[in-house]
């Protein structure tokens, strides 16, 4: 049931879908991976929206280089765990929620664990290399996996339902070589935006989700296009 606090902090939301709705999203818990970029929008927005359990992994430090674009932090966190300053940016946001840290590397040998008894997955990484490892780990613990990525002006999302819909490794079967790539803050924001709208509709149940297709930002077109995915049936991770 909702506080009397909670039922004044969500009127405006419950208006769209009711108060089940918005005690499905005190009910729900979400794994957040990353605390930067694409985390910060990705973990404000679900936190005021209500989502009762947070919990946020990364290992990184507060550098001044982050502050074009990660909004959890601010000139004081420098030198600081992201992680730390993530929680008290959320609890500050909403006290009504739950926020758990993780400051660990997301490895192979660590990501069960790591995600433990969350419903879903928020992929907030900067890498390629661990979207896989997160998207492996979505299919053996059947839960959704929200993937979005951003470079420059550019942004990608889409929501991978385990037994849906083509997984992570159906559409990059390849790793995109390493690379430090421009980014202006304005494009994780627009994506995590997106990653958490897709979150909230699926815990919800409200709306059509980015199922079996890719929708690309193109920030200084101002353009968006959606491209059609498939599973591919010799996929590792989830092919037959």
């Amino acid at each position: 049931m909702l506080t009397e606090s909670e039922t004044k902090r969500y009127a405006r939301q419950t208006m769209i879908f009711g108060e089940d709705g918005q005690e499905k999203l005190k009910d729900a818990k979400v794994f957040i991976a990353g605390a930067g970029g694409l985390g910060s929008p990705v973990s404000i927005y679900l936190s005021v929206a209500g989502v009762g359990t947070i919990n946020i992994v990364d290992h990184d430090i507060v550098e001044l280089s982050n502050l074009n674009r990660q909004i959890l932090h601010n000139d004081s966190d420098i030198g600081k765990r992201k992680t730390e300053s993530a929680e008290e940016t959320l609890k500050g946001l909403n006290s009504d929620i739950q926020v758990n840290i993780l400051s660990e590397t997301i490895a192979e040998d660590n990501v069960i664990e790591l995600v433990g008894d969350s419903d879903l997955i928020v992929d907030a990484m900067d890498n390629f290399e661990t979207r896989h490892t997160l998207n492996r780990a979505s299919f053996k613990l059947n839960i959704p996996y929200f993937h979005g990525a951003v470079s420059g002006f550019d942004g990608q999302a889409t929501t991978i339902i385990p037994g849906k819909t083509a997984c992570l490794n159906c559409i990059f079967p390849k790793n995109p070589p390493k690379a430090v790539f421009p980014i202006i803050g304005l494009t994780p924001g627009i994506i995590g935006v997106l990653q958490a709208t897709e979150v909230v509709k699926y815990i919800t149940g409200e709306g059509d989700l980015l199922e079996n297709e890719i929708f690309l930002w193109d920030g200084l077109k101002s353009s968006v296009e959606k491209i059609k995915t498939n599973k591919r049936p010799d996929c590792e991770v989830c092919g037959q």
